[in-house]
């Protein structure tokens, strides 16, 4: 069995970067208008919003949803540290409808 998941765009991707990266790009207040939970309304930390998140399917769903639709047309090199390599997370997908 394979650990490979080419058709998952979060794929490698742990959801306090999720958090990170939406906070950075929207802020708490424009993030907690977008998905309506109190962890990002009320005291809003990475550390509170990963806690709920772990522990209610149906909010991290939302928020990666809109993670991926935030960023699945941007290049995720931008966010990338010294020394990683870019990777599209949409190649495969691309490829098969060419």
């Amino acid at each position: 069995m394979s650990d490979s998941q080419p058709n998952n765009p979060l794929h490698g991707i742990k959801l306090e970067q999720v958090i990170t990266q939406l906070q950075e790009h929207y802020g708490w207040e424009a993030l907690a208008e977008r998905v309506n939970i109190n962890c990002f309304k009320t005291d809003p930390s990475v550390k509170s919003s990963l806690k709920f998140l772990r522990r209610t399917l149906w909010a991290r769903e939302k928020v990666e949803a809109l993670y991926i639709s935030t960023f699945a047309n941007q290049s995720r090199g931008k966010s990338l540290t010294k020394g990683q390599s870019s990777v599209d997370p949409w190649a495969n997908s691309r490829k098969k409808n060419s």
